[in-house]
């Protein structure tokens, strides 16, 4: 049988699958609370835009959510990341390719790797902060 004609079979296996993303993502913004080395923001904002897909319910507990409630709302009101979030984001990002120099990647992969984690970082450096 084809997807196509059971549309609510296929919108099960949508949400659930939206849902598995959102608790992954919420799992790892956890992480990234208690880790100082992992960023919480990026995963929230995708754990809140999953669960908005796929379960509802949490993506009003993330909402209200005292610690990441104000960061998912400030990102769909006014596209802003906290500076706190951006510098980190910008010194992960700057570490990551320089263990990638130090640890003898050929060029290519050191251009490819610097060309999209320096447009990366440009986007979010031009996000407003709050």
């Amino acid at each position: 049988m084809n997807l196509g004609e059971n549309p609510v079979m296929g919108d099960r296996i949508g949400k659930t699958g939206f849902r598995i993303l959102a608790y992954i993502s919420i799992g790892l913004a956890f992480a990234g609370v208690v880790l100082p080395l992992m960023p919480t923001t990026i995963f929230v904002l995708l754990a809140a835009f999953f669960a908005s897909k796929g379960s509802p319910a949490f993506a009003q507990w993330l909402e209200d959510h005292p610690r990441f409630g104000p960061a998912i709302d400030q990102w769909r009101t006014r596209r802003a990341v906290p500076a706190r979030a951006k510098v980190l984001a910008c010194s992960m990002m700057a570490l990551s390719w320089g263990m990638l120099f130090v640890l003898g990647a050929s060029g290519l992969v050191l251009g490819i790797s610097g060309v999209f984690l320096c447009g990366t970082a440009c986007y979010l450096v031009t996000r407003p902060s709050y």
